[in-house]
Parts: structure tokens; C-alpha cells; sequence
């Protein structure tokens, strides 16, 4: 039976992550900070592992006898300090890596970032070769370019190592993309530019652990960088009517000039940071420029080299987060 550690398996698609491979026949080192996560986890037949992968010393012992890691752990936000990001993302990575390297684990799959792609321009069947690597829209996009710099400089030192680029990960305990335009909806409105008709690639979560789970067992793609989406492109008019018809909510749009609304971002950026505000602002830069611009991902070398198909539908999947939702809200409720 093959080992398996999985950093960040406290989050959103570490969750996912354990359970696939718990049901696949690996047993599973769920590395998380999150106790009582920990112990849902630990009821699907992993082993909770409490602990930080920033904390080099803590896991030493966590990577002992491991095969395969699979680091999904990052700090994901489009909003923060840059010694967060820094410290979490970038040198957290290079502790994966020499701990790795140091326990001769045979494979380590990382989930970098299709933000890396970001800008202020429509872009359609991106390949994972074309991205700027000076991009600075946020601090999250710089850190990601910069962990994936570490995998590299590791891989050429010995390490086998896949990245996954996985596109606007959304599914049941979401906390990040689809309760943002919730927020978004029911505070200012949702922005929309060219009538909400650029065309936008997201993924559903059970998709990306099945890419994890190929790039464990596929040959020969050691350092190769794969995107991975539903394949199903669409308007983002047609996503978000399509989110907010399954909670039983109508759109509320915020109709400005690109220009007007990104000019906003910037100032609500700069109040934020300049009297050290707590949380996020309700629109960022990144954000706008999400909202705004087609994107959308070649994933033909992930069908040919993982040979990954999804599994779930972008109808199935946004059926599922709907009843969800609103049982989840039922819940808070009584």
C-alpha cells in the first residue's frame, strides 16, 4: 500500500483530496491546523497529521516513509501582506521540497495557479507555457510564479515533481469563489462588462483530485506543468445566472466602464493598505480583471499526457452546490 501526505488537507480541496485517495486504496497523511477538520478526516480513514508545512522541523517526521506528497496547501486569498504569501507560499514550498528530497519521496504533485495568466486582456486556450512571469496584479500571483521557480530549481536537483494548474475551483464547503460573488451580489452588486459575455473556464473540485490522483500514477511527466478545467467554458453572464438560479437568488448587476470600476479597486486597494484595514476590499484589481476578460485554458495536454477527463459536469456540479446551499442556509436558520 503507497503513502500519501497531503499538505493543506484541512482546506477545500484537501478534503477531496483524502477521500479519493483513501477510496483508491492509499493510505493517507492528511497534513492540516485545523483539529476538528482534522478529525472528519481522520472518520474517512486518514491519518491526521497537525501541523504546518511552514514548520520544517514539525513534519520531519510526517514525511518519513511517504511515496507520493501531494502539496495543496497555500494561502489562497486575493488579499493580504506579502510576508504572508512569502512565508506561506513560497518558502513553505521549498521546505516540501528538501523534506521530499530528504525522505526520497517518490513524487510530489503541487496545485499551483492558473492566476499566473491574469491581465488586463481577453485570453482563450491558454497554454501553460504562456504567462508573463513578472506579473504583479497580486501578491498571491507573484508568490505562485515564485513556488513554481522552487519546484523547478528541486526538480533539476532530483525531485519528480507534476504542478496542476487548477481553474476556479468550486463544490460543496467553497469558501472562496462562488460566496465571493454571493457577497458581491448581495452588497454593491456583481459588475459586469460586454454583457457579461466573456468567456470564463471553471472547475469542479472533484476534477481536480481526480487530476491529483493521475498525476500520481501517470509515466513520464516528471516537471511537466499541466491546466486543468472542466473543459466547458462559458459566457460568465450565463455561470452566474446559472449559480444564483440553483440558491433561488436574481442577479443585481453593477453596470460602469471597466475604466470607472478598475479605477475603484485601486483606491479601495490603497485605503486598505495604507490605514491597515482587516479583511479584504469587496473588489481588488485581480477581481475586476476576472470579472472582465475571457479566459479560458487548453487542457489537451492534461487529456493527452494524464489522460484526465472530468467527472463531474459543470450542470451536475452546479446542481450539487445549489441543493447544498440552501440546505446549508436552512440549517443556519433554525
Amino acid at each position: 500500500m503507497k503513502t500519501v501526505l497531503v499538505t493543506g488537507a484541512t482546506g477545500f480541496l484537501g478534503k477531496y483530496l483524502v477521500e479519493l485517495l483513501v477510496k483508491e486504496g492509499y493510505k493517507v497523511k492528511a497534513l492540516g491546523r485545523n483539529e476538528k477538520a482534522g478529525k472528519k478526516l481522520e472518520e474517512l480513514g486518514a491519518e491526521f497529521c497537525r501541523g504546518d508545512f511552514t514548520d520544517k522541523q514539525l513534519c520531519e517526521g510526517y514525511f518519513e516513509n511517504t511515496d507520493y506528497v501531494i502539496h495543496a496547501g497555500a494561502l489562497s486569498t486575493v488579499w493580504g501582506k506579502w510576508e504572508d504569501f512569502y512565508d506561506t507560499n513560497v518558502l513553505g514550498t521549498r521546505n516540501v521540497c528538501e523534506l521530499c528530497i530528504g525522505h526520497e519521496v517518490e513524487r510530489l504533485v503541487y496545485i499551483s495557479s492558473p492566476s499566473i495568466y491574469s491581465g488586463k486582456k481577453h485570453r482563450f486556450d491558454i497554454e501553460e507555457s504562456d504567462y508573463d512571469p513578472n506579473n504583479r496584479l497580486n501578491y498571491y500571483i507573484r508568490s505562485k510564479i515564485m513556488s513554481e521557480k522552487i519546484i523547478d530549481k528541486y526538480e533539476k536537483k532530483g525531485l519528480y515533481a507534476v504542478i496542476l494548474r487548477p481553474r476556479g475551483l468550486f463544490g460543496i464547503g467553497d469558501t472562496s469563489l462562488i460566496p465571493r460573488i454571493l457577497q458581491a451580489n448581495s452588497k454593491i452588486g456583481i459588475p459586469l462588462f460586454n454583457q457579461g459575455q466573456n468567456y470564463v473556464d471553471i472547475t469542479c473540485v472533484e476534477n481536480v483530485a481526480y487530476a491529483c490522483l493521475l498525476s500520481l500514477k501517470a509515466e513520464n511527466v516528471k516537471g511537466e506543468v499541466f491546466n486543468i478545467t472542466n473543459g466547458e467554458p462559458m459566457e460568465f453572464k450565463q455561470i452566474l445566472e446559472l449559480f444564483l438560479a440553483s440558491i433561488g437568488e436574481s442577479p443585481k448587476y453593477l453596470k460602469l466602464p471597466f475604466s470607472v470600476v478598475y479605477a475603484m479597486s485601486s483606491i479601495l486597494e490603497g485605503i486598505y493598505r495604507v490605514f491597515h484595514k482587516k479583511g479584504e476590499p469587496v473588489l481588488t484589481r485581480y477581481t475586476v480583471c476576472t470579472l472582465a476578460f475571457s479566459q479560458t485554458l487548453n487542457i489537451s495536454k492534461a487529456k493527452e499526457k494524464l489522460s484526465y477527463k472530468p467527472i463531474k459536469s459543470m450542470k451536475e456540479g452546479i446542481e450539487d452546490y445549489g441543493k447544498w446551499w440552501k440546505e446549508n442556509q436552512k440549517n443556519k436558520a433554525l
